[in-house]
C-alpha cells in the first residue's frame, strides 16, 4: 500500500469527478479542487504562487476542555473527530488561541470553502456597492440584459442577495438525473454525460423560470442565485471574478496564500461554492465584522455595509423560509446569516462541515472545516452549531 493510501485510505487514481465529494476522497480532494476542476486564481500579494502558506504559525495545542453538545460533555479532540473535522482554527481578541489539523489535512493548503464562497461573493457585492457601480435596488436584467425575460431578469439585485427569488429550481444534493445533477455538470463539478450537450453555467442560470409567486417573498436558499450574483460582479466590475476577489479583498487583507476559484468551460466563476482557501485568510474575513469592514487599518468594505448586514434581513422572509427549523429566528442579508437576537453571531457555512463563526460580542472568531460523508445533514449541523458556541463561551 502507498504511502498516498495509508493516509487517505484511497488510491489517487481512484479518485475521480464521479466520487471527489464522497469519503475517504473528499479527505484529499477538499484541498486539492484546483487538481479536478478548472480553476482559477485569487493571488495574494507578495504571497506564494502555489497557494500554499509555508510561513503558518506552528500549530497550537487543543485545551483539556470538556463543552455540552446535544446535552453530552466532550472534549475538543472527540468531537472533532467524531465530527469528520479537517482544521479547527479560534482567534479570540487579536490572539490565536487554537490552531488544530487533522492526521490526514494540511494546515498550509487551500480547503473547498462549499458555501462559505456565497458569503464572499456577497462581500464582493457590498465593495462595489459602496463604489457605487451596484445599486441593490435595480433588477438583474440592469446589470446582466441576457436575463431579460428569464426567471431573473425582474427581479431586484436586493433580492438575489437575500436569497429572496422565485425560482423554478429543486437545491438536492444527492440528485444524479435532475435540477441539481444537470447544474453540476455545468459547473464541471460532475462527470459529462455522453449523450448530452455540455452546457456552460450562465447558459443554465439565464433560462431558469420563474416560480409561481413574486420575488421578494420568503427566504428560498437557491445556490444558483449566488452563481449568478457572480455573473453580475463581474459584468458590473468589467474585471473576471478572480481577479477582483484578490484586488479588491484578498490583498488588503493581508492574505499570506493564493485562493482558487472554480470555472466552467467558458470561465465563468462558482460564486456559490467554488472558493478554496486556508484557514487563516478566512479568518482575516472574518475579523471585517469586528473591525467596521477595515483589517489592520485597511479599509475594505464600509461600516455601513457591515451595519446593514448584521442589523438588517427580513424577519418574516426567515420566519416563513425553508431554513426557518435550522435556525429559529435567524435573519439572513447580504448572503451572510445572522443568529436570533440578542445574539451578535455572524455566520458564513458550507455543506460537508465548513464554518466561519464571528461572534462580535466575545470578539471570537472560529473556522471549522471539514469533510462530513453526507452534503447536508441538519442534525450534524446543528450539533456542530453548539460546539461553537459553547467553545465560544469559554473563558479565554
Amino acid at each position: 500500500m502507498s504511502a498516498f493510501e495509508n493516509r487517505y485510505g484511497i488510491a489517487r487514481p481512484s479518485i475521480t469527478l464521479a466520487n471527489w465529494r464522497e469519503r475517504p476522497a473528499s479527505c484529499w480532494s477538499f484541498t486539492h479542487v484546483s487538481e479536478l476542476v478548472p480553476s482559477a486564481v485569487i493571488h495574494a500579494g507578495g504571497g506564494r504562487r502555489d497557494g500554499k502558506d509555508n510561513h503558518a504559525p506552528p500549530p497550537l495545542p487543543l485545551p483539556d476542555v470538556l463543552v455540552e453538545v446535544a446535552g453530552k460533555p466532550a472534549s475538543l479532540e472527540d468531537f472533532l473527530a467524531h465530527s469528520m473535522s479537517d482544521r479547527f482554527v479560534l482567534w479570540r481578541d487579536g490572539h490565536l488561541k487554537i490552531d488544530w489539523t487533522a492526521a490526514h489535512s494540511d494546515a498550509a493548503l487551500p480547503h473547498l470553502l462549499f458555501s462559505i464562497s456565497k458569503s464572499l461573493t456577497g462581500l464582493l457585492a457590498g465593495i462595489l456597492q459602496d463604489e457605487g457601480i451596484l445599486d441593490p435596488a435595480k433588477p438583474v436584467s440592469h446589470y446582466l440584459p441576457q436575463t431579460a425575460g428569464g426567471g431573473y431578469g425582474d427581479c431586484p439585485l436586493r433580492h438575489l442577495l437575500d436569497m429572496r427569488t422565485s425560482i423554478e429550481f429543486l437545491e438536492e444534493y444527492l440528485d444524479r438525473d435532475g435540477d441539481y445533477a444537470r447544474y453540476r455538470r455545468a459547473m464541471l463539478w460532475n462527470p459529462p454525460e455522453p449523450d448530452l450537450e455540455p452546457e456552460p453555467l450562465s447558459s443554465l442560470l439565464f433560462r431558469l423560470k420563474k416560480g409561481e409567486g413574486a420575488h421578494g417573498g420568503p427566504f428560498c436558499y437557491l445556490s444558483p442565485n449566488s452563481d449568478l450574483l457572480a455573473l453580475l460582479v463581474e459584468h458590473a466590475a468589467g474585471a473576471p471574478y478572480a481577479e477582483l476577489m484578490s484586488q479588491l479583498v484578498w490583498q488588503k487583507a493581508g492574505a499570506r496564500s493564493d485562493a482558487f476559484i472554480t470555472v466552467d468551460a467558458k470561465g465563468a466563476p462558482r460564486g456559490a461554492g467554488g472558493i478554496s482557501a486556508t484557514a487563516h485568510d478566512l479568518l482575516r474575513v472574518g475579523r471585517l465584522f469586528l473591525e467596521e469592514g477595515s483589517i489592520g487599518g485597511r479599509q475594505i468594505v464600509s461600516p455601513a455595509w457591515i451595519a446593514d448586514t448584521t442589523e438588517n434581513g427580513d424577519q418574516a422572509a426567515w420566519d416563513t423560509g425553508n431554513f426557518a427549523d435550522f435556525l429559529p429566528g435567524a435573519r439572513y442579508r447580504n448572503q451572510w446569516y445572522c443568529l436570533a437576537r440578542p445574539s451578535q453571531v455572524v455566520l458564513a457555512i458550507g455543506i460537508h462541515g465548513q464554518f466561519l463563526y464571528i461572534d462580535r460580542r466575545t470578539k471570537t472568531i472560529m473556522v471549522k472545516f471539514a469533510s462530513h460523508a453526507l452534503p447536508q445533514n441538519d442534525q450534524c449541523d446543528i450539533s456542530n452549531l453548539e460546539f461553537l458556541k459553547a467553545v465560544a463561551a469559554l473563558d479565554w
